[in-house]
């Protein structure tokens, strides 16, 4: 075939894919309005998840499942903003690794807002001002976000899904790197590129600012300053990128929580977090864990947190492998329970990533 055969071929193909495309949202909306009149959630990570499953399944290629993956996204995000006016809260200002994060799992379709702080984000949510948060919990380097895991205490909200992004930092200025005498960072940023800038940059003053994006809203008004952000950040405030991949561990990565009402049905591949307090006595540790040995569940994560309501008391937060309505999870909760003051499920959710 010659060129203009390919053309007519992509022409043909790109009507039949515009016509699979509306009769497949005319079934979505349908189920939609179903889940609307019997008070469900509209956004079903656990469908989402099966979907895409299937997908890579079928792909033979060229096409890579990363790519089809994108493609999707914005399939369904185009559907759920069709289906019903959903607003995500996150943790911003815009361009954050967090507002990346939440437009990785919810696409471009639906409104976004953004939020001063994270417990701007729960209240959203729980007020009803917002469908769903999203929220920072910990990094591969720094570890993890503290105020994000106290919220939980005093918050009905449940973890509703994850997502797990690969976080690549940019050196982000106007002038020229031996130019540079002022580095605006977040505190996270910095750290996760400590030994980059040390090499690089040391000499250069270090300014710590409250999120990705003012550091790179900072670096756009002054001709000698410099920013640690990422490439969204870099594109909203049209500062060129000097250095990519800064950062000092290759595989860094951030996790994010994302905040709804309702526990997703169980997928088979599930993670359930928990959180605790325990009497203060010799082995109350040990016995409030030994049902997850018991029933032989894995423990991915245990972080402790004072429980600032006593002097020396503290919260336990679990992560686990399993769902809640799972059989040995459900027991190991149980027994759970019995050796401890306090225990709240704060949500099971697809472990996709």
């Amino acid at each position: 075939m010659n060129i203009p055969e390919h053309r007519k071929a992509i022409d043909r193909l790109d009507g039949q894919i515009v016509k699979l495309l509306n009769e497949r949202t005319k079934h979505i909306l349908a189920i939609g309005e179903i889940k609307l009149k019997a008070g469900e959630e509209i956004y079903a990570p656990h469908r989402e998840r099966a979907v895409l499953n299937r997908i890579f399944r079928l792909n033979p290629g060229p096409i890579t499942n990363e790519s089809l993956r994108a493609i999707y996204r914005e399939i369904m995000s185009s559907a759920l903003s069709l289906e019903k006016t959903l607003t995500v809260a996150y943790l911003g200002p815009e361009a954050t690794f967090t507002h990346q994060a939440a437009i990785r799992r919810f696409g471009s379709s639906l409104q976004y807002s953004p939020q001063k702080t994270i417990a701007d984000v729960f209240s959203e949510v729980s007020k009803n001002r917002a469908d769903y948060g999203v929220v920072p919990v910990e990094n591969s380097t720094e570890g993890v976000v503290t105020h994000t895991l106290d919220m939980f205490v005093d918050s009905d909200l449940k973890i509703v899904s994850q997502i797990v992004l690969p976080v690549q930092h940019c050196l982000l200025s106007k002038c020229r790197r031996n130019q540079i005498k002022k580095l605006y960072a977040h505190p996270q940023s910095l750290g996760q590129c400590r030994g980059w800038v040390q090499s690089h940059l040391p000499r250069v003053e270090i300014l710590e600012t409250s999120s990705n994006a003012r550091s790179a809203e900072f670096a756009a008004k002054e001709e000698d300053a410099a920013a640690i952000a990422g490439v969204l950040a870099a594109e909203k405030y049209g500062v060129p990128i000097l250095e990519q991949d800064i950062q000092d561990n290759a595989a860094n990565a951030t996790r994010f929580l994302v905040l709804g009402r309702q526990c997703s049905p169980a997928t088979g591949n599930d993670r359930t977090s928990v959180m605790f307090s325990i009497v203060d006595r010799v082995g109350a540790l040990y016995r409030a864990l030994a049902p997850f040995r018991r029933f032989r569940i894995n423990m991915t994560k245990i972080e402790s947190r004072p429980s600032k309501r006593k002097a020396w008391e503290y919260f336990f937060f679990v992560d686990c492998d399993g769902h809640l309505t799972e059989k040995k999870v459900a027991k190991a909760l149980m027994l759970l329970g019995e050796h401890c003051s306090y225990v709240k499920v704060l949500g099971s959710y697809p472990n996709a990533e």
